[in-house]
């Protein structure tokens, strides 16, 4: 996937999800069943795994390169790099840290929003400073899936958003 093509998943994948999150009702954005996450936690959550990947984009290359390196391989593809996520998941993988949401209330909900759509934003305004190459040599840690090219990364932002829309639904499905 080139790089406009990325930049429109980018806009397209986190406004659907926050277009889904507007038509919930105040109760179901803040259920939680089975001890799921709310789907103002899953909005948290979203927002505090885009915030880093704009900010690591934004540095100047040279400070990637110097802390992680350059790749020494491809990157993979989109559907290589969500099959590998789905595999650390099976696998017990979970957020943690910094990336486990807390409890959203409908206010905190509403600053999310705007939040993450801003984000979003700047994530996608970050990437007319790099070139297509660039997207495959410089390398950003991501806390499950280790080295990531930052087209790789910008891969998982994208699907990211996708599967935790889906996560919300089924669990207000339940």
């Amino acid at each position: 996937m080139g790089k406009q093509a990325i930049k429109a998943k980018l806009h397209d994948s986190h406004n659907s999800f926050i277009c889904y999150l507007n038509g919930l009702t105040e109760a179901e954005f803040l259920t939680s069943k089975n001890d799921k996450w709310t789907a103002g936690q899953q909005l948290e959550h979203i927002y505090l795994g885009v915030k880093p990947v704009r900010q690591l984009m934004s540095l100047p290359k040279f400070i990637p390169k110097i802390i992680w390196g350059q790749a020494n391989r491809e990157s993979k593809s989109y559907e290589e790099l969500v099959k590998k996520y789905l595999l650390k998941l099976e696998n017990g993988g979970r957020a943690t840290g910094r990336f486990i949401p807390k409890t959203v209330s409908l206010e905190k909900g509403k600053k999310l929003k705007v939040d993450l759509k801003n984000e979003v934003d700047k994530l996608v305004a970050e990437l007319d400073k790099v070139t297509e190459h660039d997207l495959d040599k410089y390398i950003l840690p991501h806390p499950l899936l280790g080295k990531l090219t930052m087209r790789e990364m910008l891969y998982f932002t994208i699907y990211h958003v996708e599967h935790h829309q889906e996560l919300t639904q089924r669990n207000l499905a339940l």
